[in-house]
């Protein structure tokens, strides 16, 4: 297989084996007008398996929504071929419309305007809690 190298853009790399898709989605790079190639379950020394995502272009991406859904992605930055920046991304301390709050009762339920917070309780277990009635997130 041969997928292109990069003149300027992002690769994403590290990527837990058959999470890409969901960082795609999760990301809209569908929306983007560049070129974006998923590679799923490449080979890894370090990690055994893992995906990789190029996109052919500079963009803002949601460090909130990487850090949540893997936190052992990083993120290469590349101009003019060359890698200009690598960074790992961090669970997020807050997590803010990513996910819904499953409590019924819960005044998001009830208030449509009011962002979806959570809260990471527990760094260790990667535990989130609703920010206004401590509803544990679900997986």
């Amino acid at each position: 297989m041969n997928i292109d190298s990069i003149k300027n853009g992002i690769v994403i790399d590290h990527i837990k084996a058959k999470k890409g898709m969901e960082i795609y989605k999760a990301l809209n790079l569908g929306e983007l007008d560049c070129s974006v190639a998923i590679i799923t379950n490449a080979k890894s020394q370090k990690m055994g398996r893992k995906d990789i995502i190029k996109i052919d272009k500079n963009i803002d991406l949601d460090l909130d929504i990487l850090g949540y859904l893997d936190s052992n992605i990083t993120i290469n930055i590349i101009k003019d071929n060359e890698r200009k920046e690598k960074y790992h991304v961090e669970l997020p301390k807050e997590i803010v419309n990513i996910a819904k709050c499953k409590n019924p009762r819960c005044i998001t339920s009830s208030e449509n305007e009011l962002q979806q917070i959570f809260v990471l309780t527990d760094k260790d277990k990667k535990t989130y809690r609703c920010k206004y009635c401590e509803t544990l997130k679900e997986e």
